[in-house]
């Protein structure tokens, strides 16, 4: 064997190590909000807040996100890759004890300004270590990526069901979850890229402003965050409130939309490949309005569990598949990238408060109506997807200079 074939088994090698210890890391990262948000419900009495105060508490992460993920780059830039995801994640997965510790409506909105600002950071980093992995691979992993972020959001849901069953108090919960994940999280960044910028590189823009051509991908992306959002951090309350069900198997409701989401993104890429990105995107539509529809007229738990569970099969793969469309959509593909994420995340900054003011002014019922009206959009825009024969991933996501 030459020379040169031995270090391309190295490199390929290098690769597949760092695929799997970045997918370590989306699943760490997706096993914090599946601890939290199988906990809302326990977190909501303890601070003493109303469904309607709660929705605005729970804008609180997103608007935490949206300021500090500028700064992600920033710190990459600076310390490079694998420093900054080592720290940044090991910020998020310490934020998860702050939100079972407020006693009120204000300090809550505090920690969960935090605990979004850890949350984004950490997000963007590792979704750039992912990005650069799937370049240099010259193959689609992305989606399987967010598959094990769901996977890690499965698992913490399920370890919080079971908590929320025997009772556990949340604060003891989160600190012992916190302790593991820090752990498995600075285990696993010990094999991601170690990518630093060149001496002389300029750190990356802070912000982008969607150009024309990304608004209609970002409206797709929008219907789908949306959705996403609202499933995750109500359907625990919504089961409890509405259907009148005990704590375990309220949290239980969070659990099967994530198990649904981490299945559906496991199996993105091979099924994006086979029927395409627009009938993937408008059968995904059919299912999460079918899901929203069976929640609202739902008389017992387990066919709203279900609903919950096709609304997340629904919107599963939709937002890698908006980023690779913004990719492909004008002569800037960061920027379009970039304003694709910007109106995302609106979504998710706007999905819990708005779900929780509607449910405050009719109730929970009538909130999930709005979510099925939006997974009904979904539908009606999937043409806008339609960008060639290339995979459903986040390719050129992020920009990352080579490695040192």
């Amino acid at each position: 064997m030459s020379a040169k074939s031995v270090e391309t088994v190295y490199d390929r090698d290098r690769l597949r190590r760092a695929r799997i210890a970045v997918a370590a890391v989306f699943c760490v990262h997706g096993a914090v909000t599946g601890s939290f948000a199988t906990r809302i419900p326990w977190i909501q009495d303890h601070a003493g807040v109303s469904a309607g105060q709660l929705g605005l508490a729970l804008a609180f992460p997103a608007i935490g996100a949206s300021v500090a993920m500028p700064l992600a780059g920033t710190v990459s830039h600076r310390f490079g890759a694998r420093t900054a995801l080592r720290g940044l994640l090991a910020l998020w997965t310490l934020a998860l004890t702050l939100p079972a510790l407020a006693p009120n409506l204000i300090t809550l909105c505090l920690v969960l300004f935090v605990f979004g600002a850890t949350a984004g950071m950490s997000d963007v980093a590792m979704n750039a270590l992912g990005v650069e992995v799937e370049n240099r691979l010259d193959k689609s992993i992305m989606s399987g990526l967010h598959g094990m972020w769901s996977t890690g959001a499965l698992i913490g849901s399920a370890a919080g069901t079971l908590a929320a069953h025997v009772g556990a108090d949340a604060r003891l919960h989160h600190v012992i979850a916190a302790g593991v994940l820090t752990l498995l999280g600075l285990i696993a960044c010990q094999g991601v890229l170690d990518l630093r910028s060149a001496p002389d590189e300029d750190p990356p823009p802070r912000f982008a402003l969607p150009p024309k051509s990304a608004l209609l991908i970002g409206a797709i992306g929008f219907c789908a965050v949306f959705a996403e959002g609202a499933s995750m951090d109500w359907s625990a309350v919504y089961l409890r409130d509405v259907l009148d069900t005990s704590p375990g198997l309220a949290a239980a409701s969070t659990t099967a939309f994530a198990l649904t989401m981490a299945v559906a993104r496991l199996a993105g890429d091979k099924v994006i490949d086979r029927f395409g990105a627009v009938r993937t995107v408008r059968t995904g539509g059919v299912l999460a309005a079918a899901g929203g529809l069976l929640v609202v007229v739902a008389p017992h738990p387990a066919l709203a569990m279900g609903g919950f569970g096709l609304l997340g099969l629904g919107v599963a793969v939709v937002v890698p598949l908006a980023f690779a469309a913004a990719g492909r959509s004008g002569p800037n593909p960061s920027q379009a990238i970039a304003g694709v994420a910007t109106i995302t995340y609106t979504s998710g900054l706007i999905a819990p408060s708005a779900i929780g003011a509607v449910a405050d002014a009719t109730s929970l019922v009538v909130s999930f109506g709005l979510v099925t009206a939006l997974a009904c959009g979904l539908m009606a825009g999937a043409g806008v997807l339609r960008t060639g024969d290339r995979r459903g991933s986040e390719a050129g996501a992020a920009t990352v200079a080579p490695e040192a």
